[in-house]
């Protein structure tokens, strides 16, 4: 029996098992304008990942400066019906150098969060995000002032659901205090390669623990509180399916290997192998997928079809960590 599902809070909108990241639409993170070829770009990736089941799309208001939204929002002018066929998520937070006076930064106050998301809803040209994720923990975040501003978009219809990245559960659990909507996301980077998520329940008591950054505790509080975790950097930039792995360490290279031999076995591609470990695991982990060309797209098609067995999961754990259970 497969146990595979996502969270209860997921039920509400119609997820798809995979999400495709948008961070490499519209080309280059500078001031130079979009161009046709850079729209094309956009809609051949957004037809392929419809084409294999994908229809959530993972975006942010600092991709490529903006230019990323303009491009999907340009996307869905062209399709018609397109945005009612679709989750639309993206994110707010951060402030890049160059954009004002101020250094690079992490700005969660109430006038940037409402700001923010008037300017994506204003790039993308639609009326509602599905999905708002703050990006990054804010240091000088006030957890009332986050709520207010959450509940003042939902209450004008601007988001419907909201989410979080990179936070561990303490930081959400403070957030939620202090916010009338529920966080139904944490978008955190998790692979073969960064595989923290796993070593933070394994490793507890034991001596690799103290190399572990990964926030002990919230793959669980997560599952608890039906909060959807998406992996972002799924695919470790491709140690895994065929990139060049000399200099790397030796781990990589023999995972790799098992990879390309589990994949052969199945007649699938190393990528399906790799997306399908992440995907094995009880918490329901949705991949965010950041490749922008079709064939690489297309490559992804198979992870939801396998399933691994309890050997294997562990075989490329094992091996990616370097050590025996």
């Amino acid at each position: 029996m497969t146990y595979r599902q996502l969270p209860l809070h997921y039920h509400q909108i119609p997820a798809s098992p995979i999400v495709l990241g948008c961070m490499r639409f519209g080309g280059a993170w500078d001031g130079q304008p979009i161009t046709n070829d850079l729209v094309v770009e956009g809609r051949q990736a957004v037809e392929t990942a419809l084409e294999i089941g994908i229809h959530h799309f993972d975006l942010a208001d600092i991709y490529t400066r903006g230019k990323a939204e303009r491009v999907f929002g340009r996307v869905l002018s062209e399709i018609g019906g397109l945005r009612e066929q679709i989750i639309i998520q993206s994110k707010c937070g951060i402030r890049l150098a160059g954009e004002d006076e101020g250094p690079q930064r992490y700005d969660t106050s109430e006038a940037h969060i409402l700001k923010s998301v008037d300017g994506i809803l204003s790039r993308l040209g639609i009326d509602y995000l599905d999905i708002l994720l703050l990006h990054r923990p804010d240091p000088l975040a006030h957890p009332q002032e986050i709520g207010e501003a959450l509940a003042k978009l939902h209450q004008a219809g601007k988001v419907r659901h909201f989410g979080v990245s990179n936070m561990g559960s303490e930081q959400i659990r403070l957030l939620q205090m202090y916010s009338r909507v529920p966080f139904i996301v944490n978008q955190l980077e998790m692979s073969l390669d960064k595989i923290g998520f796993v070593e933070a329940g394994v490793t507890v008591n034991r001596e690799p623990s103290k190399q572990n950054v990964f926030p002990y505790g919230t793959m669980e509080f997560c599952q608890a509180e039906h909060i959807q975790l998406q992996a972002w950097g799924p695919l470790a930039q491709g140690r895994f399916t065929g990139r060049v792995v000399e200099g790397q360490r030796p781990e990589i290279k023999a995972t790799s290997e098992l990879v390309a031999q589990m994949a052969a076995k199945r007649d699938v591609t190393p990528e399906a192998i790799v997306l399908a470990w992440l995907m094995k695991h009880p918490a329901g982990i949705q991949p965010v997928i950041g490749s922008i060309r079709p064939e690489r797209i297309l490559a992804y098609r198979d992870a939801t079809q396998i399933e691994l067995t309890r050997d294997e999961w562990y075989e490329l754990y094992s091996s990616s960590c370097g050590r025996r259970m």
